[in-house]
């Protein structure tokens, strides 16, 4: 059914007078999603959307519509308001679309074990043994908050130039946060979890281990933990910290619609500019990539919204600017081709240029010799929060864990220190990577309406000189 109804809301576009471009998607989301506060179930939803939405582009413009009614008649009016949209723009210089070929083709992730197979009561039970497994600890818990949910999303899409492409993209996700009360004094953690595949991910992502792990350090970090004089001093970065640095300051500032302006009003501006590439913005150690295709990564994904198929995206190499982030339209725009970067919270959002998994390539080093070789500093194993301004240039990140250094010594847990950089300055202290990566899940915000879209951030840990950290 919708390869049929797509194909017609196509061939209905096509016919328009004076449209230069087409596509369509039609979509399918089912997922469910359970919530516990405290050990007691809070909330239980079951869900199904399907829709379909389309863009035309003509001379005057680019225009977008989007319905949930998927028979003939809405779907035209849909057409005739993308169309209508187009039509009325009113630019000086025309959007065109770089050039791709059109593409047929089916691809679907493997779900060894069905999502859909499992019952509610096994997915409450999960949750309930998480929690239950952290009431065990000998840590005081004032708060608990467990979420844990699964999808199915089915795509087919079509467009002017001949693409006819179908996926199947099964996942599962999750939330965790606990606040830890000691001595009065109370510290608190949160971790998102994402796994492209079926109910098998559930094993892969080991919430209860790694929530067991945050709650026995903020339990040391209240009782043990020191604060340090503020200054410069040098900084060993988990995968963690690299990761959401490596988000912040190289994916959002390397997404071409920012760069040329086009979510200057929605997500912000970015201090890159066109003429960038090839300038220094890190050390030699420095490589940051995003890459769709990671398997079973919370941002996989084979071709993009655009029917364009992924690959890695070197963003950062041996610290130059290498390559922004483009759909068709801003790579037309930059003389370039789409590197696939085109995505979508539904069927009811235009796609936008947007990150999948974003991270710090490894380098040569283990991470015992990122440490050995720091006599006074900090080692930041993974943040809490962290503040970016609007042009990705200033930032800040606060510690959750954190340890003092002394003569390549693990010391005293350190309590909220931040790092207060530039993105240059951070990745231009860089004089050293870990061999081995770890990836955390995120969720990106970003555009106007907001849509959030599953990523992963991480990658290497990274030893850093002469950072000021307070």
């Amino acid at each position: 059914m919708y390869e049929d109804i797509g194909d017609f809301a196509l061939d209905f576009a096509q016919k328009k007078g004076g449209v230069t471009y087409a596509e369509v998607k039609v979509e399918k989301q089912v997922g469910n999603s359970i919530l516990i506060k405290n050990g007691m179930i809070d909330a239980l939803v079951y869900a199904e959307d399907e829709g379909l939405c389309v863009r035309t582009l003509t001379k005057e413009g680019i225009g977008f519509g989007s319905t949930n009614v998927l028979k003939k008649d809405a779907v035209k009016d849909v057409v005739d308001q993308a169309f209508r949209m187009a039509r009325s723009s009113r630019r000086k210089t025309p959007i065109t679309f770089a050039e791709e070929k059109g593409v047929k083709e089916r691809w679907t992730v493997e779900e060894k074990e069905k999502s859909s197979d499992i019952s509610t009561e096994q997915r409450v039970n999960e949750l309930t043994e998480i929690d239950r497994y952290l009431l065990t600890l000998d840590v005081k818990l004032s708060a608990r908050i467990i979420q844990l949910g699964d999808g199915v999303v089915e795509k087919y899409f079509c467009n002017s130039e001949g693409s006819e492409i179908w996926s199947v993209l099964p996942s599962i996700f999750g939330f965790v946060s606990i606040t830890v009360d000691e001595d009065g004094q109370n510290e608190w953690a949160y971790r998102n979890y994402g796994y492209t595949g079926g109910w098998e991910g559930i094993k892969v992502l080991q919430i209860g281990e790694t929530m067991g792990h945050d709650a026995n350090i903020l339990k040391k970090t209240i009782h043990e933990g020191m604060k340090i004089p503020e200054g410069k001093m040098d900084l060993v970065c988990g995968p963690e910290v690299t990761g959401i640095a490596s988000h912040e300051s190289c994916g959002h500032p390397m997404e071409a619609d920012r760069i040329i302006g086009r979510e200057m009003s929605q997500a912000g501006k970015s201090f890159v500019t066109k003429d960038m590439l090839g300038e220094r913005i890190g050390s030699d150690a420095v490589t940051i990539v995003d890459d769709p295709t990671i398997p079973h990564s919370a941002g996989f994904y084979i071709y993009d919204e655009e029917g364009v198929k992924a690959r890695p995206r070197y963003l950062y190499r041996s610290g130059l600017i290498n390559e922004f982030l483009h759909n068709r339209e801003s790579a037309a725009k930059m003389n370039t081709r789409s590197n696939a970067a085109s995505r979508s919270e539904s069927y009811n959002r235009e796609a936008i240029v947007r990150m999948a998994n974003t991270y710090l390539a490894p380098g040569d080093h283990t991470e015992e010799e990122l440490l050995e070789d720091v006599k006074r500093g900090i080692w930041m194993v993974s943040f809490n929060e962290w503040n970016i301004d609007d042009k990705r240039f200033n930032q800040k990140y606060t510690a959750r864990e954190a340890y003092l250094m002394e003569n390549g010594e693990v010391k005293n847990p350190v309590k909220s220190c931040v790092i207060e950089t530039t993105t240059r300055k951070f990745w231009s202290a860089v004089d050293a990577v870990s061999k081995k990566v770890e990836f955390t899940s995120a969720t990106c915000g970003k555009g106007d309406p907001q849509q959030g879209v599953p990523v992963f951030t991480g990658g290497a840990s990274a030893r850093l000189r002469e950072v000021y950290i307070k």
